[in-house]
């Protein structure tokens, strides 16, 4: 059995696979394969190939696969750039990794909210230049989070976290929105069903974690951007496209709301003319999974995914 991996990633799943007596190799180059290379791999003859996020597996590639190929192996929970139907189509298994970077996340999604409040890269910046000469009353003052109005936008296990330190560690009051209400998270939080606009309107600080879906693309546009306060800061973890980032950068600018983290982009690595001259906007390079253990959960839930289909069996995080 041979496996291909896109990209290097940390060996917990490498050594898995390889004591199984699986035949693995390595993309060297650490560099994004090309559509064309993609297609190259996956005709083959591999039995498995695990890809990244970063991959976009289209009809075309999975259409030319070899006819060994069981399983694409998706390094991470959303799938958005595997065509899943395609796939099924050629019955092919594709498979994520949910549920073990939900904490890692969740504090990243805090750690933008945080900074962006803080205005820790502005302060740093100021520290570092020289400019730091005296303390001012008035300086990179910003507002408080302890019990302020938290709007969660999509409610799975990170959305969930989120809340979690939120209510726990700020005593923040929690509203959501999802495509159907949970009533034991109601419950435990004390928390608010919202529709998505209500929520954007009420909410102090607005943290999206909805897939990628034809549905969710640009959630957040111009006109839902302006229902939102002018004090209002919105954290985006979950997906660039959610997200019409033009229209982003003209709330910013304009101060239609107050500020913005963001660990994902539109159209990523490229930024959207305008946001990176911005002030009020923290921007993070897709990281918000990259703690050591939740890398290495992944890397093992890949392996635990191709290991089960490869010796006939349905992989546990298939995706339907």
């Amino acid at each position: 059995m041979k496996v291909y991996v896109t990209r290097p990633i940390i060996e917990t799943g490498i050594e898995l696979l390889k004591s199984k007596n699986i035949e693995v190799e390595i993309n060297p180059e650490n560099k994004l394969l090309s559509k064309e290379e993609l297609k190259a791999k996956f005709s083959a003859g591999y039995d498995g190939i695990l890809v990244l996020l970063t991959d976009k597996i289209d009809a075309d590639i999975i259409n030319n696969s070899s006819s060994n190929l069981k399983i694409i192996a998706n390094y991470a929970v959303g799938f958005d750039n595997v065509d899943v139907a395609a796939a099924t189509e050629r019955k092919i298994f594709v498979t994520n990794t949910p549920g073990v970077l939900t904490e890692a996340v969740a504090e990243h999604a805090f750690a933008l909210l945080v900074s962006v409040v803080k205005r820790i890269v502005e302060a740093d910046k100021f520290v570092r230049e020289g400019q730091y000469l005296r303390w001012e009353p008035k300086g990179f003052l910003g507002p408080q989070i302890t019990g302020k109005i938290i709007g969660i936008a999509g409610l799975g296990r990170i959305g969930t976290m989120v809340a979690r330190i939120a209510k726990n560690g700020f005593k923040m009051d929690v509203i959501y929105f999802d495509v159907k209400r949970n009533e034991q998270f109601e419950r435990e939080f004390n928390a608010g069903f919202k529709e998505l606009d209500q929520l954007l309107s009420q909410a102090d600080f607005v943290s999206i974690h909805v897939p990628l879906l034809p549905e969710t693309k640009h959630l957040i546009n111009e006109q839902r951007l302006k229902l939102m306060k002018p004090s209002a800061i919105l954290i985006n973890t979950s997906r660039g496209p959610v997200i019409d980032e033009a229209a982003l950068v003209e709330a910013l600018k304009q101060k239609t709301i107050l500020g913005a983290g963001l660990d994902v982009f539109e159209n990523e690595p490229k930024l959207t003319l305008g946001l990176i001259e911005l002030p009020n906007v923290v921007l993070t390079p897709h990281t918000a999974s990259a703690t050591n253990e939740a890398r290495a959960a992944m890397s093992r839930l890949a392996a635990e995914n191709i290991i089960a289909t490869l010796s006939g069996q349905t992989p546990p995080n298939l995706v339907k």
